[in-house]
């Protein structure tokens, strides 16, 4: 059997996986990079370097379970987008070792977008697999975009315009004390209130405002700080402020589907991205009553990953 071999080098996560020629995952393994505790994050010198130890790690363990000269290619995530200058040292760590790789084993070396990556990943296994149409929302820890998908080419047409929903969760878990990054963590504490509760309460916010598709969340950011400010909140309460916030995005992201679907009339609705594993916002924006066609794939295809990369490098070579 022939394999298409994908890397990823994201700003928290080292991805290597092998897909075959059927577009099969015969292999996937991740390294969470480590964040200090305290820590909103790491400088793009820290990643990059944890990447640089973690790759040998990861090339190891596969290449002690498959033979190099099955590999028929080698793909790699080179940028965050498909767009002029968009550039993330990060990702050094992968296009360096894919080079070496590429030369070795004496196969083609494919570039792609992280973007690319996550929804190739995000649609392989679902009805979307071979639609040419479609609208995909990536959500992940520094992305909130809203994308048409045409034939291959994905073009902005929605999203955030200052931080993230992920920055905005990891920020907001952060200031009530949980370890960097936070949205997992917070996803499970909303989740079990929610479905523990038949009468959960949610706070409730100030509305997250959309325009023709676009949306600021520093607003809805500086309201909670100003509750979480000098509060020492008992259990009931903080789950409250935690399922607020979730609740708050569902509506923008519903709010953002709409204005987009008036103007480009697309049904379908592909969530990529680490945030769209969510099982709070699948579930609020499943029960939400729309008419929209929500297509979600299985969470560990929406979190930062090598398979879409290495889809992406197999489909040039065997399609």
């Amino acid at each position: 059997m022939k394999y298409s071999l994908g890397i990823d080098t994201s700003n928290y996560k080292t991805s290597v996986a092998l897909t075959d020629i059927n577009g099969g995952i015969v292999y996937d393994k991740r390294i969470l990079l480590n964040v200090d505790k305290g820590k909103r994050g790491l400088r793009q010198q820290e990643a990059l370097f944890q990447h640089i130890n973690n790759l040998p790690i990861l090339f190891d363990d596969m290449f002690n379970n498959f033979d190099t000269k099955d590999i028929s290619c080698v793909s790699v995530s080179d940028k965050p987008r498909s767009v002029s200058g968009s550039y993330m040292p990060a990702f050094l760590a992968g296009v360096s070792q894919a080079k070496v790789l590429a030369c070795s084993l004496k196969c083609p070396l494919y570039r792609f977008s992280h973007q690319d990556g996550h929804v190739r990943a995000a649609s392989r296994f679902t009805e979307l697999c071979e639609a040419k149409r479609f609208i995909s929302l990536h959500f992940s820890g520094g992305t909130t975009e809203v994308l048409l998908y045409d034939n291959g080419k994905l073009t902005i047409i929605g999203g955030t315009k200052d931080i993230s929903f992920g920055q905005l969760l990891d920020r907001i878990g952060t200031k009530l004390g949980l370890d960097f990054p936070c949205g997992e963590e917070l996803d499970t504490l909303a989740y079990r209130y929610l479905t523990k509760n038949v009468k959960a309460k949610i706070l409730v916010f100030p509305k997250i405002k959309t325009n023709s598709g676009y949306i600021n969340l520093s607003g809805i950011e500086s309201a909670v700080f100003r509750f979480i400010d000098g509060k020492i909140l008992e259990t009931d309460e903080k789950n409250q402020l935690i399922l607020g916030i979730f609740s708050s995005i569902s509506t923008a992201i519903l709010d953002m589907l709409d204005e987009v679907y008036k103007k480009y009339a697309i049904n379908d609705f592909l969530f990529a991205g680490g945030v769209s594993s969510s099982k709070t916002l699948r579930k609020m924006i499943g029960e939400a009553g729309t008419n929209f066609n929500f297509v979600f794939c299985e969470p560990e295809l929406s979190s930062d990953n090598a398979i879409g990369i290495s889809l992406l490098g197999g489909e040039k070579i065997w399609r």
